[in-house]
């Protein structure tokens, strides 16, 4: 006999987890399956990830080893010895995503979800009043389906895949410290404490950024960079600064994943299916962080479900609600990937980058300029006035874009006049295919490999 859920969710990481606990705490059966074993699910190494996202998705903030390092300093360098901005606040915690992919998947189960683990998808089918859904462990027969696979898995929504130029490759480890004198002397020589972390950016040209930082007897190394534009991969980049710094040992752990910066879908839903972090390119478009975008989706979602709005009245309230900060921010990003470290330089003086905006990134929301920082902008803008000028439409479709979400539209046909006028601000032709309304099937087709 099939198996008959409120819910199946394809992918058990920090999203798909975390849409597994939610809707679970709610009163919604559920299945959460994965096609690797529920301890190697999602991603393996640190993330900064703001507590803000933990408080809005009702989800208690990191302890203990969860939280791998709080409140320490942050610097960023244009390239690699350029002008640099010096935080004295404290900056986004970082978290052990192995340990809270297996929180997350310890709430789903206290709720009453089932998971499994080393399961694969086979085919779907989406009908008016629920959903069949084939796996090798048996057929699944939910009112609901939720894509949380990820950029490269079972793309339920039938969404394109991002643009090469929206694609980064970014790598993370956390590695042996085998001189801490000379790990020391490396901070030093760029003005701060051993505990603060270095950002170069821009190191390869446009989107690509080295962080180091060290701690105790470890060195902890995050890397990104857009292949597509002719820069070494994230993975590359590591092995190389690592291998330049005979006092950086093995790696002790880490990963490598491709992570879209494209803008949010412009619709997270078709038929009964509803996409969540990844899959649903809810990632911060400026460093490419998408595990807190991907805990406030879950929360939207699960709520949705539960209050009987189903997975359109998700799409409405996460649009409206997320969706232009993403979007906003990814006209920035498309503006600093043809930035060279001269020209972020440039910006430094001109106060176009500073402490209020590089935060604001770093906690995934929009700036609020201080009076300060207001005035010295002006005075930046007086002395960089060709920096002012060329990021100036920038700033003007980014709060266009604000605008245009905060009146995201109910219905299928205002949807799609929406998302042509959102292109529009992208500069992009709308390819509306894969939004359509209606029941979808996927089956016998693609790459099983990856579902």
């Amino acid at each position: 006999m099939p198996v008959e859920p409120d819910v199946v969710v394809v992918g058990a990481g920090t999203a798909g987890a975390a849409v597994a606990a939610l809707c679970a705490q709610r009163g919604l059966s559920v299945v959460c399956l994965d096609r690797r074993p529920l301890s190697e699910s999602g991603a393996r190494w640190l993330n900064g990830v703001p507590f803000a996202a933990f408080d809005v998705a009702g989800i208690a903030r990191p302890d203990g080893a969860e939280l791998a390092g709080a409140g320490h300093g942050f610097q960023l360098v244009s390239g690699w010895q350029g002008p640099a901005l010096k935080f004295v606040r404290e900056t986004v915690p970082e978290v052990d995503m192995r340990l809270l992919v297996s929180r997350l998947q310890g709430m789903a189960a206290d709720g009453g979800a089932e998971l499994w683990g080393d399961c694969r998808l086979l085919s779907w089918e989406s009908g008016p009043t629920g959903c069949l859904v084939e796996t090798d462990r048996g057929q699944l027969c939910p009112e609901w389906v939720v894509d949380a696979s990820g950029l490269a898995g079972a793309r339920l929504l039938g969404q394109p895949v991002p643009a090469p130029r929206d694609i980064c490759a970014a790598a993370q480890q956390v590695r042996r410290l085998l001189d801490p004198r000379a790990g020391r002397e490396f901070f030093e020589r760029h003005g701060v404490e051993p505990g603060t972390t270095l950002s170069f950016a821009g190191v390869a040209g446009g989107f690509s950024v080295v962080n180091v930082w060290m701690a105790e007897d470890r060195v902890g190394l995050l890397t990104g960079s857009v292949v597509a534009d002719g820069q070494p991969s994230g993975l590359q980049l590591l092995e190389r600064f690592a291998e330049s710094k005979p006092w950086i040992g093995e790696p002790i752990f880490g990963g490598a994943r491709a992570i879209p910066l494209r803008r949010p879908l412009e619709r997270l839903c078709r038929g009964r299916a509803a996409a969540v972090g990844d899959a649903a390119r809810q990632v911060f478009p400026a460093h490419g962080s998408g595990i807190g975008a991907g805990l406030v989706a879950a929360a939207v979602l699960a709520e949705s479900l539960a209050d009987g709005d189903g997975v359109e009245g998700y799409n409405l309230r996460w649009q409206r609600r997320h969706g232009g900060v993403l979007a906003a921010w990814d006209l920035f990003r498309r503006h600093s990937q043809q930035l060279q470290p001269d020209q972020m330089a440039a910006m430094m003086k001109a106060g176009l980058l500073d402490q209020e905006s590089v935060l604001a990134a770093m906690e995934q929301r929009l700036p609020v300029p201080s009076l300060p920082g207001l005035l010295g902008k002006l005075v930046g803008a007086l002395r960089q006035p060709a920096a002012v000028l060329k990021v100036a439409p920038v700033f003007a479709r980014m709060a266009a874009v604000i605008g245009l979400y905060s009146r995201y539209p109910e219905g299928a046909e205002a949807q799609l006049r929406w998302a042509g006028r959102l292109a529009g601000l992208f500069g992009e032709e709308l390819d509306a295919s894969w939004m359509l309304h209606g029941p979808l099937t996927a089956a016998g087709s693609g790459d099983k490999s990856s579902l």
